[in-house]
């Protein structure tokens, strides 16, 4: 939630390390379509709501997108914050569609819920419209990071009301807002980013995804770290016990010495079972 996101920029250097790595199936030269970049393209009328996507080449019917959730508290924070993981997944995983987006963000007369989980909504509608132009598949996956994890961890599980997502990533994401450890919360910065919702249970309950996740919710992936003065643990071993629970795909990291992000070792062990995951639950499929 806070922007810790320059933990993230050795990402860079976790691609380099992984670039060594083999891959399972190289893209066709011949291919049809070269990769394509477009840039600040509007979803909807908001100057926020915009989003940069990445095209492969060798794209087809069935080529997926990955979206991705930058964090900030819900109140702040850029899609350029995602760009190291833009990078990461060009360069390793060079099949996927990348789109990052910008989303409104909260202040005292806007709340979080359900403003920016219906700018994920317009995003995947305007994606849907595209799909022709773009020339790609329908299947989707998410990754977000601290708020961002929340958000698309909330949108995969309640929102998609057509079960396009395969997979969803949540890195540092708050999953329960109405956790005992929030509810009773006196960090002054943490205060005002859960204050932004209100104290209505019912749009608390609403907003959180542990409780509209369901059996046929899709794979999930989950990464936490022990020292995180945001995020307890719990929030996210209690959403991996519910995920076992209903036997939903999933895999849970936990890093107990880690805080509201990571560097170094834990990173990169990070970065190879996200490739992992991605490769195994939104793969290439001709």
């Amino acid at each position: 939630m806070m922007r810790f996101y320059s933990l993230f920029l050795s990402l860079f250097a976790a691609g380099w390390l992984l670039a060594c790595l083999p891959e399972e199936g190289d893209s066709n030269p011949e291919a049809n379509l070269p990769a394509k970049t477009l840039t600040n393209q509007a979803y909807g009328t908001h100057p926020r709501q915009i989003f940069d996507i990445y095209l492969p080449p060798n794209r087809h019917e069935n080529t997926p997108t990955l979206i991705l959730v930058h964090g900030g508290g819900w109140k702040e924070g850029n899609k350029s914050d995602m760009n190291p993981f833009r990078d990461f997944l060009r360069e390793q995983l060079p099949y996927l569609a990348v789109a990052n987006l910008n989303y409104r963000l909260a202040d005292a007369s806007n709340k979080p819920y359900p403003m920016q989980i219906e700018d994920i909504s317009s995003l995947v509608a305007y994606l849907e419209e595209h799909r022709e132009e773009y020339q790609l598949g329908s299947r989707l996956g998410f990754l977000g990071v601290s708020a961002g994890g929340h958000l698309s961890l909330l949108w995969s599980y309640a929102h998609d009301t057509e079960s396009r997502v395969e997979m969803v990533c949540s890195v540092v994401g708050p999953t329960d807002l109405l956790d005992e450890s929030y509810r009773t919360a006196t960090n002054e910065y943490l205060r005002e980013m859960l204050d932004l919702f209100g104290g209505n249970e019912e749009l608390l309950t609403a907003a959180s995804p542990i409780y509209q996740l369901q059996a046929d919710s899709p794979a999930t992936l989950l990464f936490y770290g022990g020292n995180d003065p945001l995020v307890p643990s719990s929030q996210g071993m209690r959403l991996r016990d519910r995920l076992s629970e209903l036997e939903v795909a999933h895999e849970f990291h936990f890093y107990p010495n880690e805080g509201h992000g990571w560097l170094g070792l834990n990173l990169l062990n990070s970065m190879i079972k996200l490739k992992a995951f991605i490769d195994k639950k939104l793969p290439n499929i001709p």
